[in-house]
């Protein structure tokens, strides 16, 4: 009678145990959400000011990003629509009503938003000086999710990078790398003709290649993260992704528009 009390007693004091601690996890869970989806926004916020050239040590990312503007835009048409501040351009991909599924897809994007964010920045002058766009596809193990910022020209490369992959550490993981990253700056998306001709190259750039500005240098041993790279870059430059918005958004600026 006493093992079976003592087995009993166990049993029950475990049981105790485990609720307290589901209890304790789940209260922090809940009590932590806010601070978790802060934390979440001001690292995507602080990915967006350096990709646009606009961050630095010590920054007050929160104070920094009042000079960015984040709008709506409507991938088919270019033009700029209204969403709430909650707005998930990723959680609206997959809704039939906010989103398609994709015949082609070179990035593996699968479903396409019907609207996507844009960020704009602006000197003090309220001046335009870039425009940040989202930008995700697959790679060789995951879904990479990064931003490349564009000069007001709309043409010319600000800066490249990625917040989010789950690639191969020291291999396709290199897009990390802000040696890598900044031989995109300067890069120009569009040749002479206005054709979309940013490329990722699996090796080095040539020496003395003509096209050189178009193109960027792969990365050593990561051939499948570099094509899908190129793939999600040229996808959400080109007509199925923010092409229509930056045809349009350059013609109203050349005539003399600010957005």
């Amino acid at each position: 009678m006493a093992t079976k009390e003592s087995i009993a007693n166990t049993l029950r004091v475990a049981f105790l145990v485990c609720l307290v601690c589901a209890l304790v996890v789940s209260t922090a869970a809940v009590t932590l959400q806010p601070l978790q989806r802060e934390n979440r926004q001001l690292h995507r916020q602080a990915n967006i000011l350096r990709t646009a050239g606009m961050y630095l040590p010590g920054l007050d990312v929160r104070a920094a990003f009042r000079n960015i503007e984040r709008r709506f835009v409507e991938l088919e048409t270019g033009r700029y629509v209204e969403r709430p501040d909650d707005y998930d351009q990723y959680l609206a991909a997959r809704d039939p009503a906010q989103g398609r599924r994709l015949a082609e897809d070179p990035a593996g994007i699968r479903h396409l938003p019907k609207v996507a964010e844009v960020y704009l920045a602006r000197n003090e002058a309220g001046e335009l000086t870039r425009v940040i766009l989202p930008v995700h596809g697959y790679g060789l193990w995951s879904t990479m999710y990064g931003f490349i910022a564009l000069e007001p020209d709309l043409d010319t490369v600000a800066g490249l990078s990625f917040y989010e992959h789950g690639e191969t550490p020291g291999l396709g993981g290199e897009i990390d790398n802000p040696r890598w990253q900044q031989r995109w700056v300067g890069k120009r998306l569009y040749d002479d003709e206005g054709r979309l001709a940013i490329e990722v190259l699996k090796g080095a750039v040539p020496e003395g290649d003509p096209a050189a500005a178009h193109k960027v240098d792969g990365i050593s041993g990561a051939t499948l993260t570099t094509r899908g790279v190129n793939n999600l870059v040229r996808f959400w430059i080109g007509e199925n992704g923010f092409g229509p918005y930056l045809d349009g958004l350059r013609e109203r600026l050349a005539a003399g528009g600010n957005e």
